[in-house]
């Protein structure tokens, strides 16, 4: 049985970004969405974070990543945007209503948007944005002896040629290392763990407008990885199975969805309580200010559920613009009751909403 849900109209403030975690240190889930932060349980409290720069309809904040970076036990987020070509984390005061301040991390060029992942196995995420027209670098935050934040990160380069637009992170050849996917091939880590990652040109999977992320998992149970990709500013939504020939991986394309388009952000996840994840994802509502393929078509939010052969469609909110409901550029997926199901934290140029999963 499809998922139930119950929508919660958080905010109508336009931010694009949001993240989940407990800001003043309750033990409780709060909503951390551009220059405010929702306290939970009932995120009717708005605090606010700080003033974000602001470009036509978009503000320059495009993640929403939660670590502790000071090292003071609070936890702050990092973000980064397209205009100040910067990658930022902004410190928790510890204090609601008092301004987060805001620290620059590097200077990276133009930011799509930011993801964290493990690259090097040790059990800590590093920070890495995808910039397209710029070098891929990774983001390592320097700990101190006890293993608390010192506020400073390491710059590891994993690519000195631009990778355009769209970006994952998994095991693709099962050797139990991850690996990066770009638009056109896969970025292996060395074996030594240190010095330039190789590229193997093996992908073409739409270099302009790949999602951030490319999701990395065995969708079919086959024992090898597949890649799920979005359209993020055109029609389109795929998955990529693999196979070997001649000693080389081959990627096969199957459609799931290429009748709606913007599918910019991708979650891969658990919604309906089965064991198993399932693709949550949907439409960034104006993800170019009206300029795009699809733009002026209904917003849809969907988890699509694997059947054995491809992926069934379900509809968390689908119509136009007050009834549908787009994701943003960098959406959460969080239990925010202690209900034991994931909740939909969907922010965007629409506003912010929770849709609660009710069950089914």
């Amino acid at each position: 049985m499809p998922v139930k849900w119950r929508r919660k109209q958080v905010s109508m403030e336009t931010h694009e970004s949001c993240g989940v975690f407990d800001v003043n240190g309750d033990g409780i889930l709060d909503i951390v969405c551009g220059e405010f932060w929702y306290q939970g349980p009932d995120f009717r409290h708005m605090h606010r974070i700080g003033g974000i720069r602001r470009e036509a309809d978009y503000y320059d904040d495009f993640s929403t990543i939660a670590l502790d970076i000071s090292g003071d036990g609070r936890l702050d987020y990092v973000t980064g945007g397209w205009w100040g070509e910067t990658l930022r984390w902004r410190q928790n005061p510890g204090e609601a209503g008092k301004e987060w301040s805001e620290h620059i991390i590097a200077t990276t060029g133009s930011i799509e948007t930011t993801r964290a992942w493990d690259i090097d196995g040790d059990g800590q995420l590093e920070i890495v944005p995808n910039t397209p027209g710029a070098p891929l670098c990774a983001y390592k935050l320097i700990r101190d002896a006890q293993g608390r934040g010192t506020g400073q990160f390491e710059r590891i380069v994993i690519s000195e040629t631009p990778i355009g637009h769209g970006l994952g992170f998994g095991d693709v050849d099962g050797d139990g290392q991850g690996e990066f996917v770009t638009s056109t091939g896969i970025l292996k880590r060395p074996a030594s763990g240190s010095g330039p990652w190789t590229f193997t040109e093996e992908l073409d999977i739409g270099g302009w407008d790949s999602s951030v992320p490319i999701i990395v998992a065995d969708v079919n149970n086959d024992g090898r990885a597949e890649l799920i990709v979005g359209r993020a500013h055109s029609y389109g939504l795929d998955w990529y199975s693999q196979s070997q020939q001649d000693g080389k991986r081959i990627w096969t394309r199957h459609p799931i969805d290429p009748f709606n388009a913007q599918y910019h952000d991708l979650i891969w996840a658990d919604i309906d309580g089965d064991g198993l994840p399932e693709l949550i994802t949907g439409k960034r509502h104006r993800a170019h200010c009206g300029n795009d393929a699809g733009e002026a078509d209904d917003l849809g939010i969907y988890y699509f559920k694997w059947n054995g052969e491809g992926f069934s469609k379900q509809v968390v909110a689908y119509g136009p613009l007050g009834v549908g409901k787009g994701c943003g550029i960098h959406f959460a997926v969080a239990d925010l009751r202690g209900s034991g199901r994931l909740d939909i934290i969907a922010p965007g140029k629409d506003g912010l909403v929770i849709f609660f999963n009710e069950g089914n």
